[in-house]
């Protein structure tokens, strides 16, 4: 069995429509396929309706956009939670609104010394989404800026460049508080991805444990080989499960669908332990 639990849609950051990263995960040779954009639950049904259709089982989720007091991002990964549950909703969209925000002023100080307008980013954005760096970045490769969204994090929308803004964004500890809450099951994703970034010390990962966290994604093409042994040992020592995904995101990315991938008794722990919504079958 295939199972491929992170991947995102036209309804926060990746090129396909959700039924579109279903047809894609079939065409890929998965079984099964989570969808997982960003803070929001809004792909689901369109989700499920072609999961049903084409024959493949959809495990419904999200990723939820975190920071530390130290300024140090966390993106988490949650499956089957009430996607109707009041204060995950409301910290979901606190975050929305914050990364529209975050992108306008971004946009506006890009506008400086860049050919870009508010209007070139949000041709890059889907009905419904939120804008975020990846349209940004889409909009600098559609005018020659930078060759791709890879090119683009790593330069001009880098977390060290001078038109970086910070948003707001719930602390990792009390977000998986929240997802137990609606019934969801918290994994960490790619933890010890530091090519994006400053990543979080080992006090970060004990605090989200007390809190309920469930699971690493460990098989991730960014975290780098020589820091997967310290994610097995604190799997091993507290109980957590491991997790391998693609983080695809259609053409935004050069991320591949079943790059990485989960094994059948991690997502039956998943479904033992989530309660707030259900797998969906053909």
């Amino acid at each position: 069995m295939r199972i491929d639990l992170h991947a995102h849609s036209t309804v926060s950051d990746g090129t396909e429509t959700p039924a579109e990263l279903v047809a894609a995960g079939l065409e890929a040779g998965l079984d099964v396929l989570a969808i997982t954009d960003h803070d929001s639950t809004s792909g689901w049904a369109e989700a499920t309706d072609a999961a049903r259709r084409l024959g493949l089982t959809l495990v419904p989720g999200m990723e939820v956009s975190c920071r530390t007091p130290e300024g140090i991002s966390v993106h988490l990964l949650c499956y089957l939670q009430d996607p109707t549950h009041p204060g995950l909703l409301e910290e979901i969209t606190k975050a929305k609104d914050a990364r529209l925000s975050r992108a306008e002023h971004m946009v506006s100080l890009l506008a400086e010394d860049y050919p870009l307008s508010w209007d070139d980013v949000t041709r890059h954005v889907a009905p419904g989404a939120t804008v975020g760096r990846p349209h940004i970045a889409d909009a600098l490769v559609a005018a020659g800026l930078v060759g791709d969204r890879t090119e683009a994090f790593a330069t001009i929308l880098s977390s060290r460049s001078r038109y970086f803004v910070q948003h707001y964004a719930p602390e990792p500890a009390f977000a998986v508080s929240l997802i137990r809450e609606a019934g969801g099951v918290p994994v960490f994703a790619h933890p010890v991805a530091s090519a994006r970034g400053r990543t979080v010390g080992e006090p970060v990962y004990r605090d989200m444990i007390d809190a309920g966290l469930a699971g690493l994604e460990l098989y991730h093409r960014d975290n780098p080989e020589e820091r997967r042994p310290f994610l097995l040992d604190l799997a091993a020592e507290t109980g957590l499960f491991v997790t391998g995904s693609s983080d695809y995101h259609g053409a935004g990315k050069l991320n591949r669908l079943g790059e990485n991938t989960t094994t059948a008794e991690v997502l039956g722990e998943i479904e033992r332990q989530g309660h707030g919504a259900a797998v969906v079958r053909p």
